[in-house]
Parts: structure tokens; C-alpha cells; sequence
């Protein structure tokens, strides 16, 4: 009868845990895993192995801020993102040091802790290292590539890129070594010590990692969506997530890179073939053998070119004097129905269709995914081979931004000026880089160097959001609607068209003028939708009280010009064209006014010129924009008018249209194909060469520049060379009143580093 009564009792406790466990499970939730796990740190945070964690993190918190404010220039601004800035260390460090304590045994323990502490260093250090010669971030590719480290050259300078203070990056190795042998954290007792001190260690550091992706989400949204900049990864997640994400996009991208193959080249080449239209004889050519100076307007619209505003006087003042000029020259091909069609790529959206004539992504930028990778066959290696082109890009920001360092070696710019050739201080940049009169004139000591013929772009900053108004740089009437930002995006246009205006003063005393055609584009939006009703009330015959879908669609046509000087003497008739196009059209565009045939590559852009031009443009949301319809999702529109036509079309009318949409959306398709596949790999154009990467160091530019200079001897033509290598720095004219500290900080960079005082010599030139 005992037995009977233990066993009965025994089986009735088995059955009270069972449903105890029920309901543990049943009401188990995150919160309370981690609520728990703070709770064991904080009772256990006096046990020697957790106190040696908790002393490790810390070291390398205060480490990872100093290379931060020492080493690396994140461009952190206001309180907000210093607080950010300080909590992106920890928890990472925390969650890789907890690993250790999964190791029972404390001997063990230590040393796995370590090894990850040394690990957590060469990470730290070996990007440190690279930032110093690269100004930009240790990859999983130039890691890991043999032939890109070779590109690196640091394998012979590593002695040259250390620093003095370097061994405050390393002296928390003996001091943890030290802390575990003399036991000063406190002695282990073996049966204290609960492997779930780990576990609580790794939840505390989620919570940390939630809270600070929370913050960086609030300053910077989609930032993992978008991924434009490794800097801001670093600056916003941190060293540790950059290069774990890095990592993992690797991987992923050559997974997918494995699976493809060259029969999925095919379809989209017959379509390519299918869609080609024959360029326009009577342009074909006209600018054979020009150089070429591509301005990539930052957040410029169309509606800018001729708006009026009165100043307090009554005075008419145009937005963009300059602009207008050439847009209404015989010697331009002005395009008044060319759109935008970036997605969330934006500016590096448009580059890569200027440059490639490929749509970008529906999510994301194709740039910052695959540039550092892919296979292209873009504008600077396609002039290289057609003329013998000698490219580069001049941009007042870091060159990490976009992925530009990586991507513009892809597609084969051989010299690439980035902030790193400029002398920016506060009062002389912008959040996005040097602004655009001091960035122009700076670029002039450079660009004057170039063999020609050459291809150069100049990426402008000036007027990007939130177009802050700077009273020093104001000369156009303040406007009065109810968004400030709208207000502040006139101004800056006005600044940025004159900015341009000085640049062209000086190519024309430099004699440039009439052997170059000049590019100008609008990379995207400045005005965003959210926005345009605001905007509205400042535009004639705009109204904002019944703006809808179709006028936020309307209203995304950008400034697209050909101007090449001097083609109205030959008879040549160029002015304002109706053509409907967009982004994807303008290096089609381009190549045949150089006379480059462009049949043979792979590119969804069609000649603007060309008199079969489709006429059509579809936007990466999928909207398409015709001169008679505009198609918004399921609705269907008149262009010309704006009125909705969807009720009043037959069917038979709502089928045709819906066929030609979807027939306008292949190229974006197929886009994604070829950049996420990379599929160009598996295509060669006949007689395309791309240049050797390896050769490409954008640090390493001048001396680059002087041995090629060298190598062609006697026929080496450039400004310099046709001015008795005399620089015309000193012809340049600028009135930006931060141009004393300019120079002032231009001279001191120069003495600092070494390099050449072309402010000096521009005095002596005079």
C-alpha cells in the first residue's frame, strides 16, 4: 500500500512539472527571456569570468571610439548621432566575449576569450590600417581576393600606415592576460559558475544591438534597406555589423553567381536586338573626338528651368540663369520630356544608368550590392576603347559613399578625386561634401592634367536635401510657402546654377569650350511627393489643392542637355526637343553623338536623337509615361490634360495599354537579372577590353597621372600642356566667401601631406 501511495504521488508530481512546463512554454516571450537575463548579469555581475567579459567589453569600447574620432572620418553630426556613435561598440564585443562562457571549464574559458579578443582587434586594426591608405573600409573581397590585395599594395607599406599611438590599439591584450592570471577580477569557485551566464550576456547584448538599431533607424531610415555607405554602417551599427553584413552579402552573392549561366544572357540580348532603334544620320557623329564634361545636377528638376520669382523690389529673378541660357542655345539638344528613373538608389541609380545604360533595383542600390563585384561594360571603358579616352570623376564627398571607390574601378574610370583631394572645413562643406563653387574651382589643377581627349564627370552637392538656407550664399528671393524645405531648394538651385556659370567662364578662358560636349542631367528628385503639394502653391498654373498621383508623375522630369559648342555654325540644328525619355537613354544618346556604334552592347537606353526613338519612358515603380497616356498602377490617364481616362476606355483600348506596360517593364526585369546573376560576365562585346583593376588606386592618383603623362611624351595634350605647362588655376573666378579659409586650409593639407601647392603656384602663374 506504500509502494501503491510513492508511486501514485511520484506520478502526479510528473504530471504537476508536465503542465508547469505547458505553461512555461505557453507564456514564454522574448521580454522575459531578456528581462531575465539582465537580471542574472546584475546577481551574477560580481563572478570573475562574467566581471573579465564585462572588462574586455569595455576596452574595447573605449578602443573602437578612438579609432572612430582618431582614424576614421564618419561625419557624425549633432549630439543624436554621438550618442549612437557610443553605444555601436558594445554590443557586439559583449555578444562575441559571452561565446567564452559556454566553455565549462575556466582554464578554457580564458582562452577562448582571448582568441576572440585578438580576433575583435585584427578586425579593428586591419580596417584601420586600410582607412588610412583607402579612406574606406576592410571588404570580404580585398580581404580575401588575392589579386585585390595585391591592388591594395599594402603588403610592402604596412610600416609607413602605422601610427604612433597604435599601441593603445593592442594594449588591452596583456592587460586581460594579466587580470586572468593574477585572478584581480577575483577567484572562481567551480561549483558558482552556470553556463546561462553566457546566454544572459548574448540577450543583454541583443537588447543593446535592438535599441541601437532603433536609434539609427530614427536618424537614418531604410538604412539597411538602402546600404548606400559603408561609412554610415559603421558609424550608425557599427565596425562589427559592417563587416559580418559584408560577409554575408558575399556569401549570398556568390551563391547566386554559381547558379547562373550564359543561357540566361540569351533572351535578353534577342530583346536588346529586337528593341534597337538606328541612330539619327544627321547627329551621328557631330561631336566625334571631343572631350567630355558630364555635370551631374544633385536634386535638380525640370520645373527650375525658367521659373521667375520677384524679389522684394518687384524685380523678376531667374532660378537658373545659366541653365537657361544653354537649354534655349541653337548650340544645345535640349530635352523637355526626359525623367528620372531612379528607386531607392537614387543618386547612385542615375550614375549607373548614365554610365551603363541598366536600370537599377527595385529595392536597394544595385551600386552598393554589386558594383564592388559584377562585370560591366560601361561609358569610360567603352570611350577608352572607341578613342582612346582617358576618364575621371571629381566629387567633393568620401568616396566610400555609394560604393563609388569600388564601383567606378568596375566600370573603368581610370582617376577618381574624391574628398580626399580637397581641402574641406566647416565652413566650406556641406553633410554630403564640399560646396559647389569651391568644389569646381578646386577640381581645376586636376582636371587641367587630363590627356585628352577625355571623359570626366563632376558630382555636384550644393542643392541635396534639406537644402539649408546659408544668408552668405542667398541670392534668390526667399519664398513663403508653408515647407521650409521647399523654400530652402530654390535657393540652393540658385546657388548651384551659379556655380556652374563660374566653371564654364573658366573652360571658356581655358580654352575648352569648343572642343568638349557638356552633359547635364538631374539625378533624381529633390522635391519628394510628400512635398510636391507645398511646391505647388509656388508654381503657375499649378494646383495644389487637387495635386494627385499624375502630377507627382509629371512633375519627375529632370534637365537633360547636349550641349556642344559651336555645331549652329556648321549648320547643325540643335534646340528644344519634345522626345519622351528617360535616365536609361542618355549614354546611348551620348556614344552616337561621338560617333560610337552601340548595337553590339548591352543596353535597354535608346538614342534621344534617333528618329524611331520609342518614346516612352517607364519609371522603377512601374509607371509608364507616353506623350498621349500615363499609367499609374490600374489607372489611365491623358498626358496632355491630366484627366483620368480609365472608365471611358473599351476594354479591348485597357488591354492594349496594359500589354504595352508590361512590355515596358521587361527591361527592368531584365536589369535585375544581369546585376543580380551578373550576367555581363558571360557576354563580351566584339573588341571590348576592360582595364586592369589592380592598376586602379584612386589614393595613389597623382603619381598615377604623372606616369602616364610620362609615358605619352610627345603626345601628351591637355590644358596644362597647350598653356606651357603653365597651370590656369589662376583663371578660375569664384565668388564663395569661404574661399580665404579655403586656401588657407588648401595650403596647410598640402605642406602636411606633401603634396603639390597649386594655390601657390597659381600665384606665381600670375
Amino acid at each position: 500500500m506504500h509502494w501503491f501511495k510513492v508511486t501514485k504521488k511520484r506520478y502526479h508530481k510528473k504530471v504537476d512539472d508536465y503542465k508547469m512546463k505547458r505553461i512555461s512554454f505557453k507564456n514564454f516571450s522574448i521580454r522575459r527571456l531578456l528581462m531575465r537575463g539582465v537580471n542574472e548579469i546584475r546577481q551574477n555581475a560580481k563572478h570573475p569570468r562574467v566581471k573579465l567579459i564585462l572588462f574586455a567589453t569595455a576596452f574595447l569600447w573605449l578602443k573602437t571610439l578612438i579609432a572612430y574620432y582618431v582614424d576614421f572620418s564618419l561625419g557624425v553630426q549633432g549630439v543624436f548621432q554621438h550618442i549612437i556613435l557610443w553605444l555601436n561598440p558594445i554590443a557586439f564585443g559583449l555578444f562575441f566575449y559571452s561565446l567564452s562562457l559556454l566553455v565549462s571549464k575556466e582554464k578554457h574559458s580564458r582562452r577562448v576569450l582571448l582568441l576572440l579578443v585578438v580576433l575583435q582587434t585584427l578586425i579593428l586594426y586591419g580596417n584601420i590600417l586600410f582607412y588610412r591608405e583607402f579612406s574606406d573600409f576592410l571588404t570580404a573581397k580585398s580581404l580575401f581576393s588575392s589579386q585585390s590585395f595585391k591592388m591594395t599594395g599594402m603588403t610592402g607599406s604596412l610600416g609607413a600606415l602605422m601610427k604612433w599611438y597604435d599601441f593603445i590599439y593592442w594594449i588591452d591584450l596583456p592587460l586581460i592576460v594579466w587580470a586572468a592570471k593574477k585572478k584581480f577580477l577575483g577567484r572562481e569557485q567551480s561549483h558558482r559558475f552556470n553556463k546561462r551566464y553566457g546566454l544572459s550576456l548574448a540577450a543583454l547584448a541583443v537588447v543593446i544591438f535592438g535599441l541601437n538599431l532603433q536609434l539609427a533607424e530614427i536618424s537614418r531610415p531604410q538604412l539597411l534597406l538602402r546600404t548606400f555607405d559603408r561609412n554610415y554602417l559603421v558609424k550608425y551599427l557599427g565596425l562589427d555589423f559592417f563587416s559580418g553584413w559584408d560577409v554575408a552579402k558575399a556569401v549570398h552573392a556568390n551563391k547566386v553567381r554559381a547558379e547562373a549561366d550564359e543561357s540566361e544572357m540569351e533572351p535578353i540580348m534577342d530583346y536588346i536586338k529586337k528593341h534597337q532603334v538606328q541612330p539619327n544620320p544627321e547627329t551621328f557623329g557631330i561631336a566625334k573626338g571631343r572631350n567630355v564634361v558630364v555635370l551631374h545636377l544633385e536634386s535638380i528638376q525640370q520645373f527650375l528651368i525658367d521659373y521667375k520669382a520677384k524679389d522684394e523690389n518687384g524685380k523678376e529673378v531667374e532660378a537658373t540663369p545659366f541653365l537657361n541660357s544653354l537649354y534655349h542655345s541653337n548650340d544645345c539638344f535640349s530635352f523637355s520630356n526626359v525623367f528620372h528613373q531612379v528607386g531607392q538608389g537614387k543618386s547612385s541609380d542615375a550614375e549607373l544608368m548614365l554610365e551603363n545604360s541598366i536600370f537599377g533595383l527595385s529595392q536597394g542600390s544595385a551600386v552598393s550590392q554589386f558594383g564592388s563585384d559584377n562585370t560591366f561594360q560601361a561609358a569610360p571603358n567603352i570611350l577608352r576603347n572607341n578613342g582612346n579616352y582617358t576618364s575621371a570623376v571629381f566629387h567633393g564627398n568620401v568616396g566610400s559613399f555609394w560604393n563609388r571607390n569600388d564601383s567606378y574601378k568596375k566600370w573603368g574610370v581610370d582617376y577618381f578625386f574624391d574628398s580626399q583631394y580637397y581641402a574641406l572645413n566647416k565652413e566650406n562643406s556641406l553633410e554630403y561634401g564640399l560646396k559647389d563653387k569651391l568644389f569646381f574651382r578646386d577640381s581645376i589643377p586636376y582636371l587641367e592634367q587630363l590627356p585628352q581627349p577625355f571623359y570626366s564627370k563632376m558630382i555636384t552637392v550644393s542643392n541635396h536635401f534639406p537644402f539649408p538656407y546659408e544668408e552668405k550664399n542667398a541670392s534668390f528671393p526667399k519664398m513663403h510657402t508653408k515647407d521650409e524645405t521647399v523654400n530652402g531648394y530654390f535657393n540652393t538651385a540658385h546657388y548651384a546654377d551659379q556655380a556652374l556659370k563660374e566653371f564654364f567662364d573658366y573652360m571658356k578662358k581655358a580654352g575648352l569650350l569648343e572642343n568638349t560636349v557638356f552633359v547635364f542631367y538631374g539625378d533624381h528628385y529633390g522635391i519628394s511627393n510628400s512635398r510636391n503639394k507645398a511646391l505647388a502653391t509656388a508654381l503657375p498654373n499649378a494646383d495644389a489643392e487637387n495635386w494627385g498621383d499624375f502630377n507627382n508623375a509629371q512633375i519627375q522630369r529632370i534637365p537633360a542637355l547636349f550641349y556642344i559648342p559651336g555645331i549652329s555654325k556648321k549648320g547643325i540644328k540643335a534646340g528644344i526637343q519634345s522626345t519622351f525619355g528617360g535616365q536609361i537613354d542618355m549614354l546611348p544618346t551620348l556614344l552616337h553623338l561621338l560617333g560610337i556604334k552601340t548595337d553590339q552592347y548591352a543596353m535597354f537606353g535608346h538614342d534621344l536623337l534617333a528618329k524611331d526613338h520609342p518614346n516612352e519612358v517607364i519609371f522603377r515603380n512601374g509607371t509608364l509615361v507616353t506623350p498621349k497616356y500615363t499609367v499609374i498602377e490600374s489607372k489611365i490617364y491623358d498626358t496632355k490634360t491630366g484627366e483620368e481616362l480609365t472608365d471611358r476606355l473599351t476594354e479591348e483600348e485597357k488591354a492594349a495599354i496594359t500589354a504595352k506596360v508590361e512590355e515596358a517593364q521587361k527591361p527592368l526585369d531584365f536589369s535585375s537579372e544581369i546585376l543580380s546573376n551578373d550576367l555581363l560576365r558571360f557576354y563580351q562585346p566584339e573588341g571590348f577590353k576592360a582595364i586592369d583593376q589592380t592598376t586602379l588606386n584612386y589614393s595613389d592618383n597623382l603619381s598615377r597621372l604623372d606616369k602616364q603623362i610620362k609615358a605619352l611624351g610627345k603626345n601628351y595634350r591637355s590644358v596644362l600642356s597647350q598653356h606651357g605647362n603653365k597651370t590656369t588655376y589662376g583663371l578660375y573666378k569664384t565668388d564663395a566667401p569661404e574661399l580665404e579659409s579655403t586656401i588657407k586650409e588648401a595650403k596647410a593639407k598640402a605642406k602636411k601631406k606633401g603634396l603639390p601647392d597649386y594655390n601657390t603656384l597659381a600665384e606665381k602663374a600670375k
